[in-house]
C-alpha cells in the first residue's frame, strides 16, 4: 500500500528544486495526491476496508491543509500546481 522508492524518487525528481527536495511543499502535495490514488483504488475494491477509509480521509486532510498553505505562499503557482496536478478546485 505505500509508495515504493521508485515512485517517490521520481516524484521528487519531477516537482522538487533538488534531487533530495523531499521537504518542498510540491512535492509533498504531490506525493499525498499519489497516496491518495492508490487508496482510493484500494477502497473501490474492498469497500469493508473501514481502516483504508480512514486513512484515506486522513491523507486527504493532510492535503488540503497543505494545498491551503501553498495557495497563501504563492497564489500563482498554486494555480499552475493544481492545473499540472488535475485537482479540481
Amino acid at each position: 500500500m505505500a509508495l515504493t522508492k521508485e515512485t517517490t524518487s521520481s516524484i521528487v525528481v519531477k516537482y522538487g528544486e533538488k534531487d533530495t527536495d523531499t521537504g518542498n511543499v510540491k512535492v509533498q502535495i504531490a506525493l499525498l495526491t499519489e497516496r491518495i490514488k492508490q487508496l482510493t483504488e484500494h477502497s473501490n475494491t474492498f469497500p469493508k476496508d473501514a481502516s483504508a477509509k480512514r486513512a484515506l480521509l486522513k491523507v486527504v486532510g493532510q492535503r488540503r491543509k497543505m494545498l491551503k498553505y501553498y495557495e497563501h505562499k504563492d497564489l500563482e503557482g498554486y494555480r499552475a500546481f493544481i492545473k499540472e496536478l488535475g485537482l479540481r478546485k
